[in-house]
């Protein structure tokens, strides 16, 4: 036999990866790499890893979700566990909720409550409630949806490099579906008549930071998710994800290093080469920012490299809306709440209106998590951990935000009382308070926009930052500031596709994380066949 020719391609050094942040993308990004072959080392400014997706801990005993607060569509998460030889399900504890959650409408000084249900029949006659001829769109609203997702998710698994990827195939197919001059809002009343019925299904879009009003119509496809494939609880909070994530990366090889804020990324010429930490070189070959883009890029790459995306261009982008966050520790249970609750109020537009002319609400809407009605690890026996969101201006949009934390942490309390809650003041044994300008000062969130670049037509797909961050050589994104944008199920469908990318540029093995038969997360132990012991 005739030996193989020697090639210095057979014996090519593992090209070395450096990953700027461990939020969601940073730590899907480094699995999927570690296990393509490549050399991992992820640099994360914090003591913990998950970014926003971590769970915050105090010294009482109480745990709380910092930014997002449950899992939907977890088949994308859990086939990236796959093609890193992992199964989600054995690594996390997750519960399928039902109902979904409580949605509470003010309207003429009283309150009208309704659980939202996967069941569809359930959730006609929730619907009902509200409008009884609207229970009768609930079904076409699927299916419409089901067809629109199956159009477009192509579109969402796949980089926009060039324009010519705005003229593909899958892109013309799904154009049409998309309606690109339509709004959630306006989409949603082909279905349904009563604004309640419409805002139950399109409140969603503040997943996105973005109003039902304005929000692209493709975004119906949020709340169709959620009745369709199901809102997922982890045991211990969202940061039980994150790090299990990590324990899959270290056990692939990757390095996470914490406590280690990157300072600049390396150049020679418009090539990365590398990252900076207090005066430290640590080479790479290529280079994945995870950290908020609007707060990263104007310091990580010098604006004279960035052609597409300078520091005027990032300045002058839409960016989402802020969040107010109450985190309170009480020594009481709750029985008056489920796991999620939504208090949507009768001026709910008002609010929206007000959030984007830059005024704080005074009378706001809300969400409350209140996981201990499904999980006992989030508090003290006897105590209860409650998560308060109110969506409010960001900082561009309200820079005077420090002047007014204190006075809304009083609206904030005060407005718990249409849940049916009693005055909690009393109860208070650990509070936390994070405001907008927390949000950019302790979390590196550019203008403390929660849900970073807003979703307008203008700023996806093509016109987002790219995947292949096309203003310099070797440098890619993961997060919501990348396409296909910001929902942690889209963020992992980004870093799909970003490592796709450094596969092909860095000759990495690019082995499918692609959809798998039983990839639907079906095996889920329902939340109702889970007691919560007290």
């Amino acid at each position: 036999m005739t030996a193989p020719l020697s090639s210095p391609a057979l014996h090519r050094p593992r090209p070395k990866v450096a990953i700027i942040g461990a939020g969601p993308g940073g730590l899907a990004a480094a699995m999927m790499l570690a296990a393509s072959g490549a050399r991992v080392t992820v640099f994360e400014k914090d003591g913990v890893v998950g970014g926003r997706t971590r769970t915050l801990t105090t010294d009482e005993g109480y745990k709380f979700d910092l930014g997002p607060t449950f899992f939907l569509y977890p088949r994308i998460l859990k086939e990236i566990f796959s093609r890193c030889g992992a199964d989600l399900e054995q690594e996390v504890d997750m519960r399928r909720l039902e109902p979904q959650y409580r949605l509470t409408f003010e309207k003429g000084g009283t309150a009208t409550h309704i659980e939202a249900s996967a069941d569809l029949e359930r959730m006609e006659a929730a619907i009902a409630q509200l409008s009884p001829k609207d229970a009768k769109g609930l079904r076409p609203f699927m299916e419409e949806n089901r067809a629109k997702l199956a159009a477009f998710r192509p579109v969402l698994e796949r980089a926009f490099s060039t324009a010519a990827d705005m003229i593909r195939p899958d892109m013309i197919k799904a154009l049409p579906l998309m309606k690109p001059w339509s709004t959630v809002d306006k989409d949603l009343a082909r279905h349904f008549s009563d604004p309640r019925v419409r805002l139950a299904f399109s409140f969603q879009t503040k997943y996105l930071g973005m109003s039902p009003f304005k929000c692209p119509s493709l975004f119906t496809i949020l709340s169709f998710l959620e009745y369709e494939h199901g809102i997922f609880h982890p045991i211990g909070g969202c940061g039980a994800v994150s790090v299990a994530m990590a324990k899959v990366a270290e056990r692939l090889g990757a390095e996470i290093r914490l406590n280690s804020p990157v300072d600049r990324i390396g150049f020679e010429g418009r090539r990365a080469n590398g990252v900076e930490i207090g005066g430290v070189r640590h080479e790479a070959d290529a280079v994945v920012v995870n950290a908020d883009f609007a707060h990263a890029i104007p310091r990580l790459i010098p604006d004279h490299l960035r052609k597409g995306w300078k520091d005027k261009k990032i300045g002058q982008a839409k960016y989402s809306c802020s969040t107010f966050m109450l985190y309170l520790g009480l020594d009481r249970e709750l029985p008056e709440l489920a796991h999620h609750n939504v208090l949507l109020s009768e001026g709910y537009q008002e609010n929206i209106n007000q959030i984007e002319r830059g005024e704080i609400p005074e009378v706001p809407s809300l969400y409350v998590q209140h996981a201990g009605a499904t999980d006992p690890t989030m508090a003290p026996k006897g105590h209860s951990a409650l998560y308060v969101l109110i969506p409010v201006p960001n900082l561009i949009k309200q820079p005077d935000w420090p002047a007014q934390a204190a006075r809304y942490r009083e609206i904030a309390l005060d407005r718990l009382k249409a849940l049916g809650l009693p005055d909690l003041r009393p109860h208070i044994k650990y509070e936390r308070v994070v405001a907008p300008q927390d949000w950019e000062s302790d979390f590196a969130v550019g203008y403390g926009a929660t849900f970073n670049l807003s979703h307008e037509l203008p700023q996806m797909l093509l016109f987002r930052p790219g995947n292949r961050f096309r203003d310099v050589e070797g440098v890619y994104l993961v997060g919501g500031g990348t396409h296909p944008g910001s929902g942690l199920p889209v963020i992992y469908e980004g870093a799909r596709i970003t490592t796709g990318l450094m596969a092909q540029d860095l000759g990495l093995a690019s082995a499918p994380s692609r959809p798998t038969p039983g990839g639907d997360f079906a095996s889920a132990t329902p939340a109702a066949a889970y007691a919560p012991e007290r």
